[in-house]
């Protein structure tokens, strides 16, 4: 008898993010999303990477509290230049004061995933780093590029899957959808251990 693909409790992405959706909806498995309504803001002497990893947990709890028997996924990126996090940059003089910075310079992308459920006990999390390497842009590349993509709401304003592609000179990852915003390699490996069947 073919076992079903379809989870026997329910999956809820902790998440706002079309772009972590729009991931998620790849794996072919029902799934409902839910707002985190986590306060993103790094703490003292926070890392990049420990930001990325508290917020995915922190956003994974806070959904799970609410629906105790699901299988919930919580996710967050975190931008790292040299040690200084870069999230969203909401609007466009942000946007070109991060992509200033950046350029010619190897950045890495801290993506954190958290599976957890609540009534299982069931937790675990992981963080995927993604190397990029920047070109090293023009005052006018940053502007073209901005005006056409709109990237206001990804972490470094670089859209890969988009134009962002052609500000770069290298992607290095173990996880290659974890620069959009999720790594499914990584969260599929969670969702089987909390015993959903993938594929």
């Amino acid at each position: 008898m073919q076992q079903s693909t379809f989870p026997s409790r329910p999956l809820i992405l902790g998440s706002t993010s079309r772009y972590r959706r729009e991931l998620l909806e790849r794996l072919r498995i029902p799934f409902e999303t839910a707002a985190p309504h986590v306060d993103e803001t790094p703490q003292p002497g926070e890392t990049p990477r420990d930001l990325a990893l508290r917020l995915a947990a922190a956003k994974a709890q806070a959904v799970a509290q609410q629906f105790p028997g699901a299988v919930v996924i919580g996710s967050d990126q975190v931008a790292d230049l040299n040690g200084k996090p870069l999230g969203k940059p909401e609007i466009h003089e942000r946007a070109v004061a991060q992509l200033k910075e950046m350029r010619g310079h190897a950045i890495v992308f801290h993506t954190a995933v958290s599976v957890v459920c609540l009534e299982t006990g069931f937790s675990a999390i992981d963080v995927a780093p993604v190397h990029v390497r920047f070109r090293d842009l023009s005052d006018d590349e940053i502007e073209r590029y901005l005006r056409a993509e709109q990237p206001y709401d990804c972490a470094g304003s670089a859209k890969s899957e988009g134009l962002g592609i052609s500000l770069l000179d290298a992607i290095d990852s173990d996880d290659p959808t974890s620069l959009i915003g999720l790594p499914l390699i990584r969260t599929c490996r969670m969702l089987r251990a909390a015993g959903l069947v993938l594929p």
